[in-house]
Parts: structure tokens; sequence; C-alpha cells
């Protein structure tokens, strides 16, 4: 967020002081805000963007504001007490009291409501600086001088605040040009890779080198093709390249991620895990797998219908703490809504525009699961199209890269899974022929044609 203007000291003239005190701002929203920030450390990530301390009308308040963001970007704890030390240190304590702060919990408004009073402070923040830009555009009408120039003037200082309210301006293509320089000599140099590679070899050539920050990408398919699995996979074949990655599952309890990622870590067979008749090199394999997993930046969340700053909120925790680089949604009709009255076609469309902001303004790749609509079991070829994607079009339109799976062959052992990608900006559109293990739950790329296979239309088998 752009720093506001400084806004003037109090002047010594009462009248004058009185007046500024008249400006907008909100007390409530204020104290309220601190005072749930103070007692819940996470709900930084829900006001980070919105606000600075200069955004504060009471100056104590903006500094405690200050102090604790300043902890918890640390990955301290933020309470009364750490708050008010690191202020004393910093010679900041000036008219702060560990009682005042106290009182300050003790007003706490709703954690539920805290994004609501960053935006109400952010908006009094603006309304005084526009108050004190008004007052200097009259006395610049007062002034004597060419009337065109204290115009011009006034014109500048009034675009200062609209600039301050816009997150970013747009900038000249000069600007970047530095940058893509650096960034390709690096790759040229071997200092830089392209993306993140999915360790799927066509997938990655399809990808441009793998997943990119910023892109929010969609795998769909129907129900028990294994999406899930196949986004799992993913999740650990980044993290084994040193990159935290995270999956909000809906649909499985972490428990069931856990024993996924241990079946394929370890080569164990899903059915001797849940019933939990390990044989001796079961116990080993076993052992190896919890090695790992101990190792890999990998967060599993189970909570369901996820709202979309609920989404936000986690995903900021992770990115701050973290450095998360994939986010796997599974999958997005299960989400919730911060709006239930809406349309269920709104709700989606909400929540894909949502989610590929979030994607940019964190830098990750977010990797949304959906699912395909029943169209697709009437074709002969029994292949997804885009217009298969279930409930909404913005799920195809916001995407940044579109996958689509299909069963293409079942064997005894394993199965040949059809992905195709439709979509794909600044990237090639094709196909990747997927050998699926279910009983460890491995994926990788198969050496068999798509081609050379009919489709069977099983659906019923849980991967």
């Amino acid at each position: 967020m752009s720093a506001l203007p400084a806004f003037p000291s109090l002047p010594d003239d009462p009248s004058e002081q009185n007046l500024l005190h008249s400006l907008p701002w909100s007390q409530e929203a204020e104290t309220g805000l601190i005072g749930a920030l103070l007692t819940h450390n996470d709900l930084i990530d829900q006001v980070a963007d919105l606000l600075t301390p200069e955004h504060f009308h009471d100056q104590a308040i903006g500094r405690v504001f200050s102090a604790a963001s300043q902890l918890i970007n640390t990955g301290k704890q933020a309470d009364i007490i750490t708050v008010f030390n690191l202020l004393q240190e910093q010679s900041r304590a000036q008219g702060i009291s560990l009682v005042w702060l106290n009182e300050l919990t003790h007003a706490a408004g709703s954690a539920r409501s805290v994004r609501r009073y960053a935006e109400l402070i952010a908006d009094k923040a603006l309304a005084r600086s526009f108050a004190s830009a008004a007052g200097e555009v009259v006395d610049l009408a007062r002034e004597h001088g060419p009337i065109l120039d204290r115009i011009g003037m006034a014109q500048a200082k009034l675009e200062t605040l609209q600039t301050a309210s816009t997150k970013s301006a747009p900038k000249a293509i000069q600007v970047f040009v530095a940058g893509m320089l650096d960034r390709i000599q690096a790759m040229a140099d071997g200092k830089a890779e392209p993306g993140i590679p999915t360790r799927i070899p066509m997938l990655d050539r399809l990808l441009g080198g793998g997943i990119k920050p910023g892109r929010q990408m969609i795998l769909a398919a129907r129900p028990s093709v294994g999406k899930s699995s196949l986004a799992e996979q993913l999740c650990i074949n980044i993290a084994k390249q040193g990159h935290a990655c995270a999956m909000f599952s809906q649909e499985m309890t972490c428990n069931e991620m856990v024993d996924r990622a241990t079946a394929n870590l370890g080569r164990i067979d899903m059915g001797v895990l849940q019933t939990g008749r390990l044989g001796v090199d079961d116990w080993g394999r076993l052992a190896e797998a919890t090695e790992q997993m101990v190792s890999l930046p990998i967060f599993f969340d189970e909570q369901p219908a996820l709202t979309l700053p609920e989404i936000a909120a986690k995903a900021r925790l992770l990115s701050r703490r973290h450095g998360i680089k994939l986010l796997v949604i599974d999958y997005i009709q299960l989400c919730g809504s911060s709006n239930p009255k809406a349309s269920r076609h709104h709700q989606l469309e909400e929540l894909s525009r949502g989610l590929k902001s979030l994607a940019k303004t964190l830098g990750i790749t977010i990797l949304t699961l959906s699912q395909l609509n029943r169209e697709v079991e009437k074709r002969t070829s029994g292949r997804p199209a885009m217009s298969d994607l279930k409930e909404s079009g913005a799920i195809e339109e916001d995407a940044d890269v579109v996958m689509l799976m299909w069963r293409q062959q079942q064997g005894e052992h394993s199965h040949l899974i059809g992905l195709e990608v439709p979509k794909n900006r600044q990237g090639r559109t094709g196909e990747v022929a997927l050998r699926f293990e279910g009983s460890t739950q491995r994926w990788g790329e198969s050496t068999e044609s798509l081609a050379s296979h009919k489709k069977s239309h099983s659906y019923g088998v849980e991967l």
C-alpha cells in the first residue's frame, strides 16, 4: 500500500486544532482493529495490504500497529508486553503504557470484521489527506501569481492523493527491459530456471519449464479420475526441490493426505497402510517415507467450505512464514462464499477471479481443482473439453493454464491417464500420457501413446 501524503502536525492556533480534530476518523475501528490484532496475530494477513502506521489518526495506535507488525513479520509473538518492550527499545513509547495496551485488548473488535475495520481506517485517512490538500488548494487560490500555474500546482496535489489510493501505477515498457535482459541472461547461464519443474517431462515442456509465479492453473476431471492424487504428486515433486507447497483439501482429511504421501514416498500399498498389516519390507519403507516427509516443506489443511477471504488469509500466512510456491485448492465447487445470497454462478466467478488476483499478489502458483459436468460421459471419445468445466465459464476465462484429465486405459496394476492442456497463456497446448499406480498413489509420464488406446468408460474406481 502506498504511503499517504504526510498529515500536517497540530497547529498552534486552538481553533485550527479543533478543525483538525473534527476531521473524519473512527476511534472504534482503530481501537477495535489493534485490540484484535494483539489478541490474534494471524489477523495481520487480512490488513497488511491495506494499512501502514500512517493511516491511523491516533498516532499512539499507529506506533503500536508498527511494532506489532514488525514482531509478527519476524515470526515473534506480538502481545501487550512484547509490543511495549519493543517501543521502549525504539524510544517510541511516549504516552503508551501497559495499562492502556491492556485496555486496547479489552476493546478488541470482532476478528471476522477486521478487514472492514481496515478498509474504514484507510478511507478515513484518505479523507483527512483530502481535507488537508483542499486547504492547501484554497491557500493557492488566495496567492498571487499566474493562475494557470496555481491550478497546475493544485492538480498535482490532488493527483498525489489518487496515486496514494492506487495500489500500483502504470509503468513504461523501458522500466522492465533491464530486468528482462537479466532474467534471460540468468537462464542462459544456468543460474535460473524458467519455472519450477513438475518432474513430468512433457508437462514441463508444455508449461515452458514448469510452474511459474502469478499463475492460476486449473486441473479438471470427472470424479475418481485422480486429480487430487495427481495434485498431491505435484506438491511432492516440487517440495523435493526445496520449494514449499500447500494443499487445502475440502474433501479429504489431513490424515488421508498423509497416508497418500506415505504410500507414494515409501512405495507402500495403500491397502496395507489402511489395515496396518505391514510386512517386514513395508516397515523399512515406512521408516524411509517418514524420514522424507519430516523434511518436506508441504502443508495440509482440511477446513471445509473455504471462502475466498479464508483462503487468502491462510495463503498470506504461508507465504510470509514459509515462502510457498504452489497452493492447491481441492476443489473449487466445494468452496463456500462470503456472499451466500448470490447465485452459485456468481459465487464461483468471485472465487475464480479472487484466486487469480491472489496468485499475482503473492507471486505463487495456485492450482485449482475442478469437477467436470456429465456431458463428458455422453461422448463416444470420452474426452473432456473446456466447456465441460462445471457451473461457471469464469473458471476457464480466468485461468492461465487449463488441464483436463480422463481415464484412457485401466490395467491390473496401473492406469493410463490422458491429460490435455487446451489453454496455456505464453505456452504450448498439447497432450501428456500419464501412468498412475493406484496402489501406491504414484504418477509419472507414460511411454504409451494415448492414440493407440480406446477410451474406457469406467468411472467408478476410486483412485
